[in-house]
């Protein structure tokens, strides 16, 4: 079932994850480990599994000279979104990106998933990180996430890069990001709202946000959504606060605010981290819930215990 479809029919709002594959030599069994609990505690509609670049780096060789080699650190986004459908009957949506993929290859991930009956996706520029192999190859990238739905698009009318007749088309969902504290390269947020309408109006069914820790945030960008004629479904994404370190890599790496409050919890008691975080989720979540929100998605990445917590305490009240 396509996600979009999974919000029409349901009755309450749905809980959905994002997942991390493993890194390259690591065991899926640990995957399947995490998934289990998640299945047997919260039976999702769909998961979510990032996709990732290829990255540069420098080894130094026994004799002592330098080479530069390519390689992708977590690859298998595709095979384990297959062992998620095969194994638990349920929906995965792979992450699909721009940055480090032709428009060749996305069209062959595409044809991939395709086969395998596997018919959402998420689609998202992807941040250069700066070890990232950059292309540089004109015309024949997604410069932005918009480019990449349109080729989503163009491929679901059975028009591929390539002149075939009797093209089969393809049969995608397409979920799109979201920034309810903007893109840190937008100017502002009525910019980066306009931009996301783009991705809408490209064929972006559902839009699903960064992780953010105040709720205000959330219904501003929500209400600038509308506005603007957005009327897909707005999926909040949430991560749950659980070690103090969390107050200084999450908003290093994904340009989010933590609130004062939060902080000056977790300042004042840090072995208590955990138990902050949660009843700070379960907070966000209950007023998100209480106005009416489609779902919530939790980027659990490896660990679901975090997000297990809180959804247990949600049944409790």
């Amino acid at each position: 079932m396509k996600v979009i479809e999974h919000y029409e029919n349901s009755t309450e709002p749905l809980i959905s994850f994002e997942i991390i594959p493993p890194k390259r030599g690591g065991a899926v069994q640990d995957v399947f480990k995490s998934l289990d609990r998640v299945v047997e505690e919260v039976k999702p509609p769909f998961i979510d599994v990032t996709y990732h670049a290829a990255e540069a780096y420098v080894e130094e060789l026994p004799d002592g000279t330098l080479k530069r080699r390519v390689r992708r650190k977590r690859p298998g986004t595709i095979g384990l979104c297959a062992a998620i459908l095969h194994r638990y009957g349920i929906d995965p949506v792979p992450h699909l990106i721009c940055e480090g993929f032709t428009k060749e290859e996305s069209e062959d991930a595409l044809i991939e998933l395709n086969y395998l009956g596997i018919h959402n996706v998420l689609a998202i520029r992807g941040d250069n990180t700066g070890s990232q192999v950059s292309l540089n190859l004109n015309g024949t990238v997604n410069k932005y996430a918009v480019d990449l739905v349109k080729q989503i698009r163009n491929m679901n009318h059975g028009d591929y890069l390539e002149d075939i007749v009797n093209a089969e088309p393809t049969n995608f969902c397409v979920g799109v990001a979201g920034y309810p504290e903007k893109h840190f390269e937008a100017p502002n947020l009525d910019w980066d709202v306009k931009k996301l309408k783009d991705k809408v109006d490209a064929g972006a069914d559902y839009v699903v946000t960064q992780m953010f820790f105040d709720n205000a945030a959330y219904f501003q960008f929500v209400e600038k959504c509308r506005e603007n004629g957005i009327d897909v479904p707005i999926i909040p994404g949430l991560k749950i606060l659980s070690t103090e370190n969390h107050l200084k890599s999450l908003p290093k790496y994904f340009y989010l605010n933590i609130p004062d409050e939060l902080t000056a919890e977790v300042d004042a008691n840090p072995a208590s981290v955990k138990d902050i975080g949660t009843e700070w989720s379960l907070n966000q979540c209950q007023e998100l819930l209480d106005n009416g929100v489609p779902g919530i998605h939790f980027y659990i990445m490896g660990d679901p215990q975090p997000a297990l917590n809180v959804i247990s305490g949600l049944r409790g009240r």
